[in-house]
């Protein structure tokens, strides 16, 4: 049973990426290198940052790439915000009495300054900061806390992470929020990957507080009815199509889960709202599709997936995404198709374009009958 959790911070409980990007690149300019793109920042990226640092400023004594990082992060740690659901999970470990700690990288100054504000620290029952190599300190935080290695749990977002647990002989569990991407994670091995920390509590509730079932329930779990929508703009000129974590990075369709007393069409709208922000019209039914055990999603899972089409209200909708998603673009369908698309998109997407082409034929030969 887990009676204590170890956090990592960057990434688990906060979201300090851009921040950290912001200052990383800075160095990098600094030293006469090139920026980084988010997306090769997280794949290059990693702990201990010293080895970071020794494959890109090899050159540059270290106490000059941190003077040169802090300053920057100084001032860019203003966008350092709560992840979601980080807050109702340290409440629900309060609730509960486990035992907290921190176990991070993250320089004492920046902890304290970004504590003012989500005050996070009052949930602690003791912080470590400034850590450089987390595997170097595990043993003596499970030593100076008498916590046993069978009832901690180690929640990180970084395979660094995971490796510290394994080396600390602790229950590990990655969360896809922040710097790694599932395929690193999945990498590390970790017992456990969830999206977010709102996903680990339910996880801990369902199986009486131990990080796995007892038995494996795969077989009992009946397949979950979804719905997702590829959406046209007003002109359908192009469609939106959003990346997430839980598929591998890959780009996909907004849609989610049908809840129980929730005709598919209502659950179709509400999802496409929450995760978008678009209120959406002339919905069509396009195909229904089985999606089991994907490797591509970040846990094992049976879905049955309704597809639609339907369209935004407006030429150039304005799209908020929620936690789920990490970036949208709006594209003209067939360049949509040259996206590194998951699977059951890739099937949609060619499914919607074969409709096309048969509706195209179509007014084509009524046009040619007409003018016979």
């Amino acid at each position: 049973m887990i009676r204590n959790i170890i956090f990592d911070w960057s990434g688990t409980l906060v979201d300090d990426l851009p921040a950290v990007l912001k200052a990383s690149n800075y160095v990098l300019t600094q030293a006469g290198k090139s920026a980084m793109t988010l997306e090769s920042f997280r794949q290059e990226f990693q702990l201990p940052f010293t080895t970071f640092y020794d494959r890109h400023t090899p050159d540059v004594p270290m106490a000059q790439l941190e003077e040169w990082f802090h300053t920057e992060f100084r001032v860019a740690q203003a966008s350092v915000v709560e992840l979601p659901h980080a807050r109702e999970f340290l409440e629900f470990c309060r609730a509960k009495k486990f035992r907290t700690f921190l176990l991070s990288t993250v320089h004492a100054d920046h902890f304290q300054v970004q504590c003012r504000g989500n005050r996070f620290d009052t949930f602690l029952d003791r912080p470590y900061t400034d850590v450089w190599d987390k595997r170097e300190k595990i043993h003596e935080i499970l030593a100076e806390n008498d916590l046993k290695p069978g009832e901690t749990l180690f929640i990180g977002d970084m395979e660094h992470d995971i490796a510290t647990a394994r080396h600390g002989g602790i229950h590990s569990c990655a969360v896809l929020t922040g710097y790694n991407t599932l395929e690193q994670l999945r990498a590390a091995q970790p017992d456990l990957i969830v999206e977010h920390l709102g996903e680990l509590k339910r996880v801990l509730l369902k199986n009486h507080f131990h990080l796995l079932a007892p038995e494996p329930e795969a077989n009992l779990e009946p397949p979950l009815a979804t719905v997702g929508a590829l959406i046209f703009n007003a002109r359908q000129t192009e469609v939106l199509m959003i990346r997430t974590h839980k598929w591998s990075g890959k780009w996909g369709i907004p849609g989610g889960k049908i809840k129980r007393g929730e005709k598919s069409e209502t659950a179709l709208r509400r999802e496409l709202k929450e995760e978008t922000g678009l209120a959406i019209t002339d919905i069509r039914f396009v195909l229904v599709q089985d999606c089991i055990s994907s490797k591509e999603f970040y846990r094992d899972a049976h879905f049955v997936l309704l597809n639609y089409t339907c369209r935004a209200p407006a030429k150039h909708p304005r799209v908020v995404l929620n936690e789920e998603a990490r970036e949208y673009q709006w594209l003209p369908l067939a360049q949509a198709q040259k996206l590194p698309l998951n699977r059951p998109t890739k099937v949609l997407l060619a499914a919607v374009m074969k409709v096309q082409l048969a509706e195209s034929r179509k007014r084509k030969a009524k046009t040619l009958t007409r003018r016979g």
